[in-house]
């Protein structure tokens, strides 16, 4: 974990509701791996009996999350970095299959940027609110220089499509809420004055339906997406995060200046 931002996961159960909240205010709730691991904790106790709905959302309202803290990537060893990346993509994809199997309805509520880490952990959502200023992207091909798992991208060309994901990640743009919404991923923009009400209207509208034709829809689609995830990709992230190149977006990132990348 990084010691300059320890950041937490917060999940409390309301009844039949579970709410978790991503803490790391002071970076915008970028997530530290001690966070990830966190959020496997927190779907535990989503997944217990009787819960019908569980809310995502990140804390102090200008931001869902704003990917992973990028000081963590600062202590990979070069000599080990693919490795390390590796490991760290596994988790990353290890939380967000738990959140997909999650029995009961996920709901996010994405104020401000989720992008990169924040991004996949947004389109894990079975249902998703956002906030006029809600932005949504994985700018990596500007920014870093690594690269998202199979199935992160897969799901993300599940939720708004084959060509718009590519567009997405290739030019490192970030969609708006608007775009996101007419894009199929969002369900509806709320203005944040309403945030609050049409959050609680829908979280009211789930945990009153049927919760095991609700579990069984969730399943179906998860199966379903199941083939297109599977595919294996480990050679190409072993060899970004051993690359000279992603140190160089570690490195321009952490002294904010543009990377210089070479290739390698």
């Amino acid at each position: 974990m990084s010691a300059r931002t320890p950041g937490e996961v917060r999940a409390v159960r309301e009844g039949a509701v579970v709410r978790i909240t991503l803490a790391n205010p002071e970076r915008r709730n970028a997530l530290t791996f001690a966070m990830y691991e966190r959020l496997l904790a927190a779907c535990d106790l989503a997944d217990e009996p009787g819960v019908r709905v569980t809310v995502l959302r990140g804390a102090g309202g200008h931001a869902f999350a704003a990917g992973t803290d990028i000081a963590e990537f600062a202590a990979f060893d070069p000599g080990t970095a693919g490795e390390e990346g590796l490991a760290y993509e596994r988790r990353v994809g290890h939380v967000i299959a738990r959140l997909l199997a999650l029995r009961a309805p996920l709901v996010g509520v994405v104020e401000g940027p989720a992008v990169g880490g924040g991004l996949a952990l947004a389109a894990a959502c079975d249902v998703l609110l956002a906030t006029p200023d809600a932005r949504f992207g994985a700018p990596i091909a500007r920014t870093l220089g690594n690269l998202l798992p199979a199935p992160v991208v897969a799901r993300l060309k599940d939720r708004i499509g084959g060509a718009r994901t590519m567009a997405l990640l290739l030019t490192a743009e970030l969609m708006d809420a608007e775009t996101a919404h007419a894009a199929g991923l969002v369900h509806r923009v709320v203005p944040r004055d309403e945030l609050a009400e049409r959050a609680g209207e829908l979280v009211e509208r789930l945990a009153s339906a049927a919760p095991l034709t609700l579990a069984g829809l969730k399943e179906t689609d998860r199966r379903l997406a199941a083939a297109a995830a599977a595919v294996d990709t480990d050679d190409l992230l072993r060899g970004v995060y051993g690359s000279a190149d992603f140190r160089e977006g570690v490195a321009a990132f952490l002294a904010h200046r543009t990377p210089r990348w070479e290739g390698r």
